[in-house]
């Protein structure tokens, strides 16, 4: 038996999953209707839910939801698996609340949207106890790849988030880049394509970044701080010409700006990192 608590997309396909795996599952949420055409048992409280099964799932809208709906509730002996999204930090601090509540708490983040959970492109950050992740891995496994990074709270929330940091840049950069290019009234469809090749690059530039990041050496033999800052100053240049919102734009410029005072600048651009790093 699973108990899921909170039924948003996330929590929806969750259950779905489970149960199509085979999983007996129960379920609770504030507003009890999304439990409907779940095939899932809906518990009328949360105590009820909390009850019925020892691995208790969390898919909620942060880490202050969790306290709303646990403060006072018997969470003793259960496994608590939170799946919501918060910070390192307040992650740790539900590991050491989870735990003085005499209950286990596994952090984690779903690296997919919801209607990819449960499917084989699907893929889950945990940190906490391992033999508590490894004991439940096959029921894990459902919701997507179990990729644990170690016992310390907050690891798996850390790696997600570093993963969201990658991810919802990129999405602004797309939007921002498209909407230079519509700005010129140029139709976006003719410049699509072209977005998707630069993505395919930036795997092959993302290898000889992590050799130096490693060695903390930045040859700038190819493509320098100067070299990349101008380039950056063009890109704000070219937003304020057009009207284009120029933050993200600004926000780069300014780390090679920083890299550039520092020293840098004969450096190559992954030379940011000494900047960026605490």
């Amino acid at each position: 038996m699973i108990t899921v608590i909170g039924l948003g997309p996330m929590g929806q396909a969750m259950v779905r999953g489970f149960r199509k795996a085979g999983h007996e599952v129960t379920v609770w949420n504030r507003t009890a209707s999304r439990a409907e055409g779940l095939d899932a048992s809906a518990a009328p409280t949360v105590t009820d839910a909390l009850n019925a099964s020892e691995l208790v799932i969390l898919s909620l809208t942060d880490y202050k939801a969790m306290y709303d709906i646990l403060d006072g509730q018997p969470i003793k002996g259960k496994v608590i698996v939170n799946l919501s999204s918060d910070s390192p930090g307040k992650t740790r601090e539900a590991a050491k609340w989870a735990s003085e509540q005499g209950a286990t708490f596994i952090d984690g983040g779903i690296m997919v949207p919801a209607e990819q959970v449960a499917t084989d492109v699907a893929y889950v950050f945990y940190s906490g106890p391992e033999d508590a992740v490894r004991k439940y891995e096959p029921e894990l496994s459902v919701i997507g790849k179990v990729k644990y990074v170690g016992s310390a709270p907050g690891l798996g929330q850390l790696f997600y988030q570093a993963q969201l940091d990658i991810f919802l840049t990129t999405l602004a950069a797309y939007l921002h880049a498209t909407a230079l290019i519509e700005a010129a009234g140029v139709p976006v469809t003719e410049y699509h394509e072209f977005a998707l090749e630069n993505f395919a690059t930036v795997n092959f530039v993302l290898e000889d970044a992590l050799k130096n990041i490693q060695s903390g050496e930045h040859p700038g033999d190819l493509a320098n701080v100067i070299m990349m800052g101008a380039t950056a100053d063009h890109i704000v240049a070219a937003s304020n010409e057009s009207g284009v919102d120029p933050a993200l734009p600004y926000a780069v410029k300014s780390l090679y700006d920083r890299a550039i005072a520092k020293g840098y600048g004969r450096d190559s651009w992954t030379s940011l990192y000494e900047v960026i790093k605490p």
